[in-house]
């Protein structure tokens, strides 16, 4: 019976032994695995990425593919072998200083592009205005396509204001051939004089 005790209690370490190596080997597996699955996730960024570029899809980025999808449909329109000089004109019926920031531009038809008018109200009270846009030659009106402009509202300047308004435009590709340069002018007028002031509840006299 002593020597049955004894070999049993021998054996207890040795079956710790052996589970306490079993453990050690699935940790390692286990970090082996986890090293693995993260190196394979990583590597898969590029390839995603590449992916992304030949097929042109990317989810991740969704409204600045749509820009650039926008851009090159808008530049395969661009007629690159016509220049024409688009020069810019204020004049300002009212309170203020109107003018553009740049003088003249160039542009080839179809290429969209963007210059900025300056107006400051020069009075220490509100006035509202409005923008009316006119061409030379003429004929140069109906090519001339604005996708933005302030003349599209009535603007309202506070005393003293200084404002710069964009102005978004191209030129139609069937511009006549004999067209190389367009004026773009501006009249800007006040509307309805002086903001009206609110009108004060009539009061009745006292009784007597």
């Amino acid at each position: 019976m002593k020597n049955d005790h004894e070999t049993g209690a021998a054996a207890e370490p040795e079956s710790g032994s052996a589970g306490r190596s079993l453990n050690g080997q699935m940790l390692r597996k286990l970090v082996i695995v986890a090293v693995v699955m993260f190196g394979f996730g990583y590597g898969l960024i590029p390839v995603y990425r590449q992916i992304c570029e030949l097929t042109g899809i990317n989810v991740l980025s969704t409204q600045e593919a749509a820009v650039t999808r926008f851009d090159a449909a808008s530049n395969s329109q661009v007629d690159k072998s016509r220049t024409i000089t688009v020069e810019f004109d204020a004049n300002s019926q009212g309170p203020w200083r109107f003018r553009p920031t740049v003088s003249s531009v160039q542009v080839h038809p179809g290429e969209m592009t963007q210059v900025v008018y300056e107006v400051v109200n020069t009075q220490s009270r509100s006035v509202n205005a409005q923008a009316i846009p006119s061409y030379a030659p003429q004929q140069a009106g109906a090519h001339f396509k604005k996708v933005e402009c302030f003349c599209f509202t009535q603007q309202t300047l506070k005393a003293n204001e200084a404002r710069q308004m964009p102005v978004v435009f191209y030129v139609d590709r069937d511009l006549p051939k004999d067209v190389k340069t367009i004026t773009l002018s501006y009249t800007f007028f006040e509307i309805g004089g002086a903001p009206k002031q609110a009108k004060q509840p009539e009061v009745p006299a006292p009784v007597v």
